[in-house]
């Protein structure tokens, strides 16, 4: 069975910084494109950030551009989000998920096959 465990939330005061771990098993990794979402309360899930497989191409959503790095490591089966600047507004639960598109930089929540059960990012102004 197939799981995906993020870890690495947590509270931070605005202007700082956390990088967000996701550990997946049962799964050939190294094949699979891997997306980061967030769902604030009250919202949807919005798209953050994926990674191709190979990791040699990524996309990121406008609003963490410059901000937010997504990176993985195929040999540990672990894809990283880097978050740099904190604003407020980031804070959300975020996901991570696994898509079998491979090659493909997928933004959509309909892509993934797979999803972690999330972790709570807090930011205070």
């Amino acid at each position: 069975q197939v799981h995906l465990v993020e870890s690495g939330g947590g509270l931070v005061q605005a202007g700082g910084s956390l990088r967000l771990s996701c550990a997946a098993s049962a799964l050939n990794f190294r094949f699979y494109t891997m997306g980061w979402f967030r769902q604030a309360p009250g919202k949807g899930r919005e798209f953050v950030a994926t990674i191709t497989s190979s990791g040699d191409n990524t996309h990121y959503a406008d609003s963490v551009k410059g901000r937010f790095t997504v990176s993985r490591d195929n040999a540990k089966n672990t894809v990283y989000l880097q978050m740099n600047s904190l604003k407020p507004e980031d804070t959300a639960v975020y996901y991570c998920s696994a898509s079998d598109y491979g090659s493909t930089l997928l933004s959509r929540s309909s892509s993934y096959n797979y999803w972690g059960q999330g972790t709570q990012v807090t930011v205070s102004s």
